[in-house]
């Protein structure tokens, strides 16, 4: 092939794929994130040091956040309700108190920030539905009957799932039909659903059917069939186990281990002090970043694919 021609294609070819990639940042990516209070995020904002602050304000100018959370409503509405920057938000006054924070964050921060540096030219639209000491078998279950919330004591707990599928809904109705792609959902749920020695075994023995229907029902709610699901590891026994299974059987979800070797990178530090005696239990600063960054890791891979 003589030498000009190669060039030129060459050039084609570049040209081409620098305008795919334009048309790609057109569009906002909207990515979804549900699940209990580990979601909902108890990271102590305040721990942030002076780069991760810069980081994140540059990163809310590309980074919307929509974020509803309860455990109790005020006038039907949610307790925590966010619309606007990515950017830390209030516990509530007794997590204040237990957690020992005033400002907190989820998953959602880290990963923000990783996704706006990786890509500074695109807009994100994060949608969140959190709420802790929740069920899959009950508050988040597609199939919400009051015999499987009645298991614990969840019968007038909100259902969650739908109130998911309301929010995503409401903020993706305010965009323009092509101006939009949901591209990713993020899920950290399944440490009540493992208590058997609470509830029995009913819903960690339920729990891959329950994760199953919620992915395949969202994907078929928002008619996208290949939409990516990123599932932490929490819990315990089945429920762990049952995470494990569905992201060998379905190629689009992912999972992201948790171990608990300190110098593992999949070790979450939580916070070490009691409350009432009992441990806290919940991922404390370094904990909470490290998964909103293996969050990253794993979504920026789906990408590069």
């Amino acid at each position: 092939m003589p030498k000009a021609v190669v060039v030129l294609s060459l050039i084609l070819t570049l040209a081409f794929t620098f305008d795919a990639r334009s048309q790609e940042v057109k569009k906002t990516k909207v990515l979804i994130f549900a699940g209990q209070s580990n979601m909902d995020g108890k990271g102590d904002g305040l721990m942030l040091n002076k780069n991760e602050i810069r980081d994140l304000r540059i990163a809310g100018k590309k980074v919307k956040f929509v974020f509803d959370s309860s455990m109790g409503r005020i006038n039907d509405n949610p307790i925590t309700s966010i619309r606007g920057d990515l950017k830390l938000t209030d516990p509530l006054p007794q997590h204040k108190k237990k957690y020992r924070i005033s400002k907190s964050f989820g998953p959602e921060l880290f990963l923000g920030i990783e996704l706006n540096k990786a890509y500074p030219n695109q807009d994100f639209l994060f949608i969140k539905r959190s709420q802790g000491h929740t069920s899959l078998h009950g508050s988040w279950n597609p199939e919400w009957d009051r015999e499987k919330a009645a298991i614990f004591n969840e019968e007038n707990y909100p259902k969650l799932y739908y109130e998911l599928l309301e929010l995503i809904d409401s903020q993706v109705g305010n965009l323009k039909k092509d101006s939009f792609e949901i591209t990713g959902v993020f899920w950290v749920q399944g440490e009540k659903d493992s208590s058997i020695k609470n509830y029995g075994d009913i819903p960690s023995k339920n729990y891959y059917k329950n994760l199953k229907n919620v992915v395949t029902s969202l994907r078929t709610h928002l008619n996208l069939e290949k939409l990516p699901f990123f599932i932490l590891q929490v819990g315990s026994g089945e429920v762990v186990a049952s995470m494990k299974r569905l992201s060998k059987e379905d190629k689009n979800v992912y999972f992201i281990p948790q171990e608990f070797n300190p110098k593992s990178k999949y070790f979450y530090p939580k916070y070490k002090h009691k409350w009432n005696g009992v441990p806290v239990g919940h991922y404390n600063y370094e904990g909470m970043k490290k998964i909103g960054i293996r969050f990253f890791e794993s979504y920026n891979a789906t990408r590069i694919k």
